[in-house]
């Protein structure tokens, strides 16, 4: 079942290791079959490097599992209602990979709660505006469904944000959860969201009292990378 994806969420899972963006287990994405409203997504504590496609783990909208011999991570939850939101929000056709990871940068500006200001077109081509950090969760969400209730504050964050415009997002006191596409577009997303976090540091450590970009070069560089009159690369020709 769904064996292509399950080689792609394999792939993107294993690029975590090769862009540096994880230690030991410390992450997990997924990819979802919109048609059938199935989840694929890493098995729990499994070391990247050791894992076959046969190890992936088909959950349900549910968050139950339909194929499997491994359990599913433990992130599971959060991943399912993601995908939940986005559906909602019709963003089926934008949407087809989650990632989580705990990689170092981002993972500093999730623990200080503070949110990544957009300082330069770096940034800009990829994220649409200042990173978003979610408040913290509640001593009863931690004690009751704390997995899906990460989810629950990471959609109250973009109640009112594009999550296309914006794929990624700050848990306070956690770390980053990325999404894009595809299970390797998520990477990337993350894997951007790393550097540009790292910058962020760094130009503030040089200039405390550093401004974000001006709003116009920010919407310039983002558009023209995304939307309609994206002119970047060569999806034109």
């Amino acid at each position: 079942m769904l064996e292509d994806l399950k080689e792609k969420v394999l792939n993107a899972n294993q690029s975590l290791v090769k862009y540096g963006l994880v230690t030991l287990t410390w992450g997990n994405v997924s990819g979802i079959d919109w048609e059938r409203n199935l989840i694929v997504i890493k098995p729990s504590g499994v070391e990247y490097g050791k894992m076959t496609p046969d190890n992936m783990v088909v959950v349900n909208m549910d968050g139950k599992m339909v194929e499997g011999k491994l359990n599913p991570s433990s992130d599971t939850p959060t991943h399912v209602e993601l995908y939940k939101a986005f559906f909602e929000r019709h963003l089926e056709n934008d949407i087809g990979g989650i990632t989580h990871s705990h990689s170092e940068y981002a993972t500093i500006f999730a623990q200080a709660g503070i949110v990544i200001p957009c300082f330069g077109t770096t940034h800009a081509d990829h994220f649409k505006g200042a990173i978003p950090v979610t408040r913290f969760l509640t001593i009863e969400e931690v004690k009751e469904g704390y997995e899906l209730n990460t989810g629950k504050i990471i959609i109250e964050c973009f109640k009112n944000v594009n999550p296309v415009a914006m794929p990624g997002v700050l848990v306070r006191g956690h770390a980053p959860f990325t999404w894009g596409k595809s299970p390797e577009e998520s990477v990337k997303n993350s894997l951007a969201l790393e550097r540009i976090a790292k910058m962020a540091l760094h130009s503030l450590e040089l200039n405390p009292a550093l401004k974000g970009l001006p709003d116009y070069i920010m919407k310039k560089h983002f558009n023209r990378k995304h939307g309609e009159d994206a002119y970047y690369g060569q999806h034109n020709k």
